[in-house]
């Protein structure tokens, strides 16, 4: 797919000697300059000129590129406090800046039924209320490089996304351009565990360089798995490509269960659930019971001072060197991870509490949560000195964004569910309905992981979830495409 037509449409053999003489300085003026100033990212501009070049070219190949590199992307940090996933996020404004460009040229090629769909109704709400706190966010800076970061998100995974993910051959090409460098990704870390036994103990230094931590690793792992166990039934039995996927399959669920990670070990059983319940149109019931379960616990907390009742025993809240352990630990809650979520959740309740309509901004938690914490919840890592979250992304936005903000997330996630069974019911071609069916857990499960995490942000997991939702509405548009018009 060409961006811009007359520019690509180059005549063969034209004179173009001189643009190589000119990259060819640009790359050893950018080596010798790297060199010079001991900063390595001067020597990416070279690449980064032919990747602007290849955009240009076939905007397309550069998305499944991007695609491709998710899996294998390393957080790195910048001068000025900043930080990038390399090599994905360069990807990702590139093509921002080309889907712009494309939109302002071919505006009347997009398809206005994509816009106005409900999902991206609920989408569009979501997004602009994280505007309007980014305005009034105690730390504006903070806010501004969260709303610029969910902004190329949205418009690479989300709106270019619809423009490549429309047929079956594109869900197989995102499927293979995505299993092949996780595949890599995930034997890089299955050999370095191995060679320390498989233990516990040693999961969260066998990461690097390609994971932040082994919760992050093995939640990916959970929320791609449906779309590698429904890519197998794309193929005839026991063919190559068949039983490299279902070899991918077993492998996944290896690698899961040696992450020790409960979380997806939950998402694995809750993934069988939500597929019967799809099946069985029982969404609605689900998302009331849902619903009434956590209207439920909290009103049990608020009451009173039952919150009380879950703060822990300062000496007894440790690390633990065993999984079962650690299990049972977490039933006492005496394990230290479950118990410093606490201990900010309790604090995020108090932030809220505080500022209920707008928060305190989007991606200012860390920087103000301490003076709201309660010192008989403390554990031993409450120093936080990796500054990370809440561990709850549904309570974070409350506190960042107000409990509009929350609301107008949930508001999101309910469309797309219920629209997700409806069109999974409307759906005739088997093929698309197993797409949609990959798509809508992948949501799913996503959402059910943020109760205990807060990376949904991150390259590696807000990119699937966000391609889902795309994918959801796509498989809806055509299903209208080919329904006869009465």
């Amino acid at each position: 797919m060409s961006l811009f037509s007359r520019m690509s449409a180059i005549p063969k053999g034209h004179p173009q000697g001189w643009l190589v003489g000119l990259f060819s300085v640009i790359t050893i003026v950018s080596l010798f300059t790297a060199m010079y100033l001991d900063a390595w990212y001067i020597a990416l501009a070279p690449a980064g000129i032919l990747l602007a070049w290849l955009t240009i070219v076939d905007i397309r190949k550069v998305f499944f590129l991007m695609i491709g590199c998710i899996p294998l992307s390393m957080e790195q940090a910048l001068p000025g406090g900043f930080a990038t996933d390399l090599p994905s996020e360069q990807f990702m404004w590139i093509l921002m800046l080309a889907g712009i460009g494309w939109f302002l040229l071919n505006w009347k090629r997009v398809d206005g039924r994509f816009l106005i769909h409900p999902v991206t109704i609920a989408f569009m709400l979501h997004l602009m209320w994280i505007g309007i706190t980014t305005a009034t966010s105690e730390d504006s800076f903070v806010s501004i490089k969260y709303l610029l970061a969910k902004g190329w998100y949205v418009i690479v995974f989300y709106f270019l996304a619809s423009r490549f993910l429309n047929e079956e051959k594109d869900a197989k090409q995102l499927l293979w351009w995505f299993f092949l460098p996780l595949m890599y990704a995930i034997t890089t870390v299955v050999m370095r565990h191995a060679a320390k036994g498989f233990t516990f103990e040693d999961v969260g230094f066998v990461m690097w360089p390609h994971f932040r931590n082994h919760v992050m690793y093995a939640c990916l792992l959970a929320i791609f798995l449906p779309f590698v166990w429904f890519g197998t039934y794309w193929y005839k039995r026991f063919s190559l490509r068949w039983a490299v996927l279902v070899a991918g399959v077993l492998y996944l669920l290896f690698a899961i269960n040696f992450a020790y990670t409960r979380a997806a070990y939950v998402a694995l059983v809750a993934a069988i659930g939500i597929y019967w319940v799809v099946r069985w149109r029982l969404m609605k019931v689900a998302l009331v019971g849902v619903a009434l379960v956590f209207a439920l616990i909290i009103g049990f907390i608020g009451t009173r001072d039952n919150w009380l009742l879950f703060a822990p025993e300062y000496e007894k809240t440790i690390s633990h060197k065993s999984f079962d352990n650690l299990l049972e630990a977490t039933t006492k809650l005496e394990d230290i991870s479950t118990m410093e979520r606490v201990y900010r959740w309790v604090a995020g309740s108090y932030m809220v509490q505080d500022k209920p309509l707008l928060g305190f901004g989007p991606g200012t938690f860390y920087f103000h949560y301490k003076n709201y914490t309660v010192s008989s919840f403390k554990t031993y890592v409450s120093d936080n000195p990796e500054h990370s979250g809440m561990h709850n992304y549904f309570l974070m936005l409350a506190v960042e964004q107000g409990l509009p903000g929350l609301l107008f997330y949930l508001l999101f996630c309910v469309v797309v569910m219920l629209k997700g069974e409806s069109i999974y019911h409307n759906t005739i071609d088997s093929s698309r309905r197993r797409v949609l069916m990959a798509a809508l857990l992948c949501f799913c499960l996503t959402n059910i992981l943020m109760l205990m995490n807060d990376f949904l942000e991150t390259d590696k997991i807000g990119s699937l979830f966000i391609l889902s939702v795309a994918i959801i509405v796509n498989v809806d548009l055509k299903n209208r495409d080919l329904t006869p018009s009465k």
